[in-house]
């Protein structure tokens, strides 16, 4: 299958610097890009051949730059198509969405077409964010948390343009709203190729390994987080349903954090892990349910699943209303099963959603 990294941030925030470097490096990849014709600032000004009418652009180091006048799907399509055909030779995708998109429908273009998801592996979402801007654009665009909220890892650029303190304090807040993207300094762009991809930062199918540390614990968020809850209950209160399910919340980033100026984003994760096996029928049902009210608040949602009756681990991602699911490896003798979920979304029930989750356990 041929890997996808999707490219995001505001505007400003380094993608053309980025892009116009994977397109003229000598980094030895064959790379499709697609820009997304409505960028603030169209690459092709500058380094693509000028009196070209085709769409699809061969560049002096192998890699391949596309613009979509249309629709992604059919882009993507049109290029497997010419893969197959042996017309175009490339190893790797990567698109380029406008400042102001929402990376969401993009990323669902890799579940909702079959076609697609048989040739494509939406490898990982980059967002770029800008040191300097990112409070005051996270604060006034919702698109920009978005685009926090879908990566798997953010790339903080300009740094060299604001203090340290400044810089740690906008790392906690996107901590804070995403704490499953690592988080990396780059300096105008330049990122290490290593950095962008193969990140297998949302796979989580059969064909693909399972990332080790997901099903282990979250030090960062497990130290504390079953203390206590919301409601102030201590560890005692939840001995009658085993205390594993959803109280373990990513908020405990904040602990200890106090001096950071605090912005209530309305984007934020949690995690429901269990030791018991869920109800594959009530799962279902709930899960769908969920999807229907909530889906357009879900940005992306993961986890493996211990089944009942299943002997291996279930495995399921989506992004919005749009789910998939497969089974991968067979739960291991020596391995102790549970189940681990974690939701990103816009002002989620997370109480509503734990207890909903809690309900399906056998």
């Amino acid at each position: 299958m041929i890997p996808v990294t999707i490219l995001t941030g505001f505007l400003g925030s380094g993608k053309t610097t980025l892009l116009k470097r994977i397109l003229n490096e000598k980094h030895g990849m064959k790379i499709a890009v697609i820009e997304n014709e409505f960028g603030e600032e169209n690459i092709d000004n500058e380094i693509l051949v000028q009196d070209s009418n085709e769409q699809i652009i061969q560049m002096s180091n192998g890699c391949i730059c596309c613009t979509i006048r249309g629709d992604l799907a059919r882009v993507l399509g049109d290029l497997a198509a010419k893969k197959q055909a042996g017309e175009l030779d490339f190893d790797r995708v990567v698109i380029e969405t406008t400042g102001l998109a929402n990376p969401g429908p993009v990323a669902q273009t890799f579940f909702m077409d079959n076609e697609i998801a048989d040739e494509f592996l939406l490898d990982a979402i980059i967002t770029l964010v800008d040191a300097k801007h990112a409070n005051h654009q996270l604060d006034e665009h919702e698109v920009v948390q978005r685009q926090v909220g879908f990566a798997d890892r953010l790339f903080i650029t300009k740094a060299d343009l604001v203090d340290e303190a400044a810089v740690d304090a906008l790392r906690h807040r996107l901590l804070h709203m995403n704490p499953r993207a690592a988080i990396r300094m780059v300096n105008f762009g330049e990122a290490d190729i290593k950095e962008i991809f193969d990140l297998r930062g949302f796979n989580l199918n059969a064909k693909l390994e399972i990332d080790p540390d997901f099903l282990a614990e979250d030090e960062h968020a497990h130290g504390h987080a079953h203390a206590h809850d919301e409601h102030g209950h201590t560890h005692d209160d939840h001995a009658n349903c085993d205390h594993d399910h959803g109280h373990c919340d990513h908020e405990g980033h904040d602990h200890g954090h106090h001096h950071h100026a605090h912005h209530d984003d309305k984007i934020k994760s949690f995690v429901f892990r269990s030791e018991r096996p869920f109800d594959p029928n009530k799962l279902e049902d709930f899960l769908g349910g969920i999807l229907q009210i909530y889906g357009e608040r879900l940005l992306r949602y993961k986890g493996v699943l211990y089944m009942k009756g299943v002997d291996r681990k279930v495995v399921f991602q989506g992004v919005h209303q749009m789910m998939g699911s497969d089974l991968a490896a067979k739960w291991q003798p020596v391995e102790k099963k549970n189940s681990k979920m974690v939701f990103i979304g816009i002002e989620l029930p997370q109480d509503l959603i734990t207890d909903g989750l809690t309900a399906c356990l056998v």
